[in-house]
């Protein structure tokens, strides 16, 4: 499915691009504003670490909300003690979209991941529009190059890129000093399987130089606390506190629960 979606991507960007040129998402409230660290907010030792997701469907797991309050959910989430935010804005694979981050942008000063397949240089300028604070950059859909060109312009514009990899090779070839951040998924793009034993086996060969996330079918306090034993600061969580009837309250029972364990 993977090829399907980078390919539908580059059509909506080129849709998007004639609808919206780059000199009208220049005139956002938000593309002079100071961004806010993401790498800060994760070393900070109040904050346990995780980063909140706000989705509302997955090409592997379905729907996961019909509907939900953006606004709600943004603030139950920085109030049960999240770190950070991560707001899907694809529309066709997973119900987001670009108001969503809006939104969360409005009611939450915090660090905000736009998460999408970021596959143009466009993509970058719009996520600023909006009022990111982050970008998610594949390795499995990006070349190298394009790891570089990409962050290299998320940098300029104040924001922090995240270097999504699967694998030793991924590492190898991607890491560039230009990103911030490395997040290792522990799903499998091409399979859909997740294995939090990828996060695990990878750490070491991220250098110490970046903040490192896992992402990807984490639940449980003890998972997390291995995680942090083996360097991780941020734990990207979206499916476990989505598919729960109060995804504000499964936040905060994980955050007091990582609390009592520490």
């Amino acid at each position: 499915m993977l090829p399907e979606i980078v390919a539908h991507k580059h059509r909506e960007v080129a849709e998007r691009k004639e609808l919206y040129p780059a000199k009208l998402l220049e005139r956002s409230i938000y593309f002079e504003s100071p961004c806010v660290s993401m790498t800060e907010y994760l070393a900070r030792p109040d904050k346990a670490g995780v980063i909140a997701e706000i989705k509302r469907r997955s090409p592997s797991k379905g729907v996961f909300k019909h509907s939900l309050s953006v606004e709600l959910l943004s603030i139950g989430y920085m109030q049960a003690g999240a770190s950070a935010l991560s707001v899907l804005t694809d529309a066709s694979y997973f119900g987001g979209s670009n108001e969503d981050i809006l939104t969360a942008r409005t009611f939450n000063f915090c660090p905000i991941l736009r998460k999408d397949f970021t596959v143009d240089e466009y993509q970058v300028l719009e996520a600023k529009a909006l009022g990111a604070d982050a970008i998610l950059l594949i390795a499995a859909v990006l070349t190298p190059v394009e790891v570089k060109q990409l962050a290299t312009l998320a940098r300029s514009l104040g924001m922090q890129s995240i270097l999504e990899v699967h694998s030793e090779l991924e590492i190898e070839t991607h890491i560039t000093p230009t990103v911030e951040i490395v997040g290792v998924n522990n799903r499998d793009l091409d399979t859909f399987q997740v294995e939090v034993e990828t996060s695990i086996r990878l750490a070491s060969r991220i250098p110490d130089q970046f903040c490192k996330i896992s992402e990807s079918g984490i639940s449980e306090p003890q998972t997390i606390k291995r995680l942090r034993n083996v360097g991780y600061r941020g734990f990207l969580i979206g499916e476990a506190f989505m598919a729960a009837s109060n995804p504000q309250a499964a936040c905060r029972r994980l955050i007091h629960a990582i609390g009592e364990r520490a």
